[in-house]
């Protein structure tokens, strides 16, 4: 597979202050380098994966954890079977200081077996850990829970998420790389369930890519952008860009921040994608290209254009969602689908 562009870094930032509103403003991923080098994990790691190991036995509140394992054979990469219909991995629960020593038994094995703790609530499953490895966004007014990922040589194959995402790299290295969302098509998405973490992947084997099943991959690299973290670095990953994420070393951990940029009464939009789904794909394409002209109108045009024509007291759900309309759509909408 050919080389992406290099993703922008930026280095010398204030950990303090970092410049969240300007990097989701400008809408494009960056890296940020050391800027979480001081924390207790990542000086742990730096010293060895088992120093990090018993750096996470501190806080572990000993609960039982979900995690995926996988056999040797699918080599780091949580995916479908070969019929897509169910995944290559299998969900077990267990305690984090158990997972921890299933990794450490593994760390010289060329081929091990794939274990993975994905976007764990760290203030449940790790009281304390945030008091010396925090980012600091409560200070910036961003409501955004710490998660960590665990793992040994995982491959997270290409997918978007809906928040906003800064990820730190505290153990291992990782590379992203990512794509604009317009590059949907070009990604060749699979099912939407099962998923490997969520969210719908891309099905192309990055290491392997058959340009002649997938041809489109082609443009979507041309838009790509990679980059390497070490220890102590972060990136932010723009609400609904595609990002690959392999882990390189024996033993990984990243903790990141998810947050949506738009005011907390606004509902989710993947659950208005799944209905659309329902209720307009399968229509005649007559149909169809009316109802992208409503939407177009009432949803993808400006904000206040259907409502501007009318008498301010008269626009209800056309005047910006305020915490009281956005109580009666959801009403209304409950009341519809339970019809």
């Amino acid at each position: 597979m050919r080389d992406a562009v290099a993703m922008r870094a930026l280095e010398g930032l204030d950990p303090g202050a970092l410049p969240l509103q300007a990097l989701v403003d400008a809408g494009e991923p960056v890296v940020l380098r050391g800027i979480v080098r001081d924390w207790g994990l990542v000086q742990a790691g730096l010293r060895g994966p088992h120093e990090a190991m018993a750096y996470l036995r501190r806080f572990d509140a000993g609960l039982p954890v979900p995690y995926s394992f996988g056999d040797p054979g699918i080599e780091g990469r949580p995916f479908y079977t070969a019929d897509f219909t169910a995944l290559n991995i299998e969900v077990r629960r267990g305690v984090l200081s158990e997972v921890l020593e299933a990794i450490s038994d593994h760390l010289a094995s060329p081929s091990p077996p794939t274990y993975y703790v994905a976007s764990l609530p760290v203030a449940r499953a790790l009281p304390g850990f945030t008091e010396h490895n925090d980012a600091g966004l409560a200070g910036q007014g961003i409501e955004a829970p710490a998660s960590i990922w665990i793992g040994n040589r995982v491959t997270a194959s290409c997918h978007y998420d809906t928040p906003q995402n800064l990820a730190c790299c505290t153990v291992g290295r990782r590379r992203f790389t990512l794509f604009p969302p317009e590059q949907i098509d070009n990604l060749y998405p699979g099912p939407m369930d099962p998923t490997p973490g969520g969210q719908a992947v891309s099905v192309v084997d990055f290491d392997r890519p058959d340009f002649d099943l997938h041809p489109r991959f082609r443009d979507a690299l041309a838009s790509a952008q990679s980059a390497e973290l070490e220890p102590g670095d972060a990136i932010f990953i723009p609400s609904l860009w595609w990002h690959h994420v392999r882990s390189l070393e024996p033993f990984n951990v990243l903790v990141n921040y998810w947050w949506r940029g738009s005011p907390s009464m606004l509902a989710s939009p993947l659950p208005a994608l799944q209905h659309a789904m329902w209720a307009l794909r399968d229509l005649p394409a007559r149909e169809k290209q009316a109802w992208a002209a409503i939407f177009n109108y009432y949803v993808f045009g400006p904000a206040e254009r259907a409502g501007q024509h009318l008498p301010e007291a008269a626009r209800g759900e056309l005047a910006p969602f305020d915490t009281t309309q956005a109580r009666r759509m959801r009403a209304r909408l409950l009341a519809l689908l339970n019809r």
